[in-house]
């Protein structure tokens, strides 16, 4: 029989930290904690974190920074002994590559709970300085109770396959009900003086150099489309319209732009004024050069609007998953980080800006298959269910 759990998660950073990562933790945290579970969230300290509990979940902060290979800033070693003495039945690692995962790694041998391992993407596995690391990789992997992989194919998978890593599951990403239901209010286009019969194109992400930001500007400049816009959405873009509107790189792209009565706007909104401008766009443009596998697809999907994405991360999965979105043939470098055509991409977004009911019947594919798929309640409760089958194991 079920009974409430006493579960660990382990993360770099967490709300009110903002990013793909705290969000999904705390999507599942919270929902397991409303089933009558007990979810402790381990983390980095956070600037304007002033409570130890939050919407039910307990916080524990620690000092440290860093990563295996960069080095480790901080008492790992207090960390560790709250995983061995917390008396957890399950404890999850969220991603690679950093502290609150790779501070454990050499210690997996010690703790009695259940050890889960969420890879979220190795995004470092063909950087030479991470060679020794990823040597040591399937060693980490076997040790665990279970490896939760995102996607079938991605990068992360593919090498747990390759070097004979059985104790893996398949469990995606998600998207929330409780923010996508309910009709658009229009306040993003009346705010920002976008008339409905305009086509809005969105991008979502923070300004990394990693985010398909410069790629969003030039299909959307290239496109052969006029009276459209293009909002960029995210941490950092105040930076980069300053830099669009001055250096010379962008110069063309500027005057493309003018000429054909199109405009670019470059927004850092809260989540809620997020939520609604996704609900009210058009297409969703996504160009990345790197991800695992992007939130923000589901989201798009939940807000019922079509995307328009690079093949980064299992973006082509998503796509087939869902008929949701299209994806932009690209090439990748040394470091496998994708590089969109971007020619191709601003064909393809000229067609979709042409025909409406291409755009509305994708949009429509994707909401239906997020809705029977992808939200975060039917994600949280595979989670659930895998936790107990883990302890189930004992008993």
């Amino acid at each position: 029989m079920d009974r409430p759990l006493r579960i660990a998660h382990c993360l770099e950073s967490y709300a009110p930290a903002l990013g793909g990562m705290p969000e999904v933790v705390k999507q599942l945290s919270e929902r397991m904690v409303s089933k009558g579970h007990h979810v402790t969230v381990l983390t980095s300290t956070h600037p304007t974190r002033t409570v130890d509990v939050l919407n039910g979940v307990t916080i524990r902060e620690f000092a440290i920074s860093g990563n295996a290979v960069d080095g480790m800033q901080g008492d790992t070693s207090a960390y560790v002994d709250a995983l061995r003495t917390g008396a957890f039945d399950v404890i999850t690692f969220f991603a690679a590559q950093q502290w609150s995962t790779d501070a454990v790694l050499p210690h997996l041998e010690e703790l009695t709970a259940k050890k889960v391992f969420v890879p979220t993407g190795f995004s470092a596995l063909y950087d030479p300085s991470w060679a020794d690391y990823y040597a040591r990789m399937p060693e980490w992997l076997k040790r665990m109770d279970l490896n939760i992989f995102l996607s079938n194919g991605y990068r992360d998978v593919a090498f747990a396959k390759a070097h004979g890593v059985t104790n893996t599951k398949l469990i995606p990403n998600g998207a929330a009900a409780e923010e996508f239901d309910g009709q658009p209010t229009q306040a993003f286009r009346i705010t920002h003086g976008i008339s409905p019969e305009k086509v809005l194109i969105l991008h979502i992400g923070s300004y990394t150099g990693l985010k398909g930001h410069r790629e969003a500007i030039t299909i959307f400049a290239k496109a052969r489309s006029k009276d459209a816009v293009l909002a960029l959405i995210g941490n950092g873009n105040n930076r980069l319209k300053t830099y669009f509107e001055r250096h010379w790189r962008y110069m063309l792209l500027r005057w493309r732009t003018y000429l054909a009565d199109k405009r670019i706007l470059f927004l850092e909104l809260d989540r809620p004024s997020t939520v609604e401008a996704l609900k009210e766009a058009d297409l969703f443009l996504f160009p990345s050069n790197l991800e695992c596998s992007p939130i923000v697809l589901f989201e798009a999907m939940a807000a019922g609007i079509p995307f328009l994405a690079s093949e980064a991360g299992n973006s082509g999965e998503i796509a087939a998953w869902s008929n949701g979105g299209w994806i932009i043939p690209g090439k990748r470098d040394a470091l496998h980080r994708v590089h969109p055509d971007l020619s191709k991409g601003a064909h393809m977004l000229s067609e979709l800006i042409a025909d409406a009911q291409k755009r509305r019947s994708a949009g429509e594919n994707g909401h239906r298959a997020w809705r029977e798929r992808f939200t975060w309640q039917l994600i949280a409760e595979q989670y659930m269910d895998t936790y107990q089958d883990l302890v189930r194991t004992d008993t």
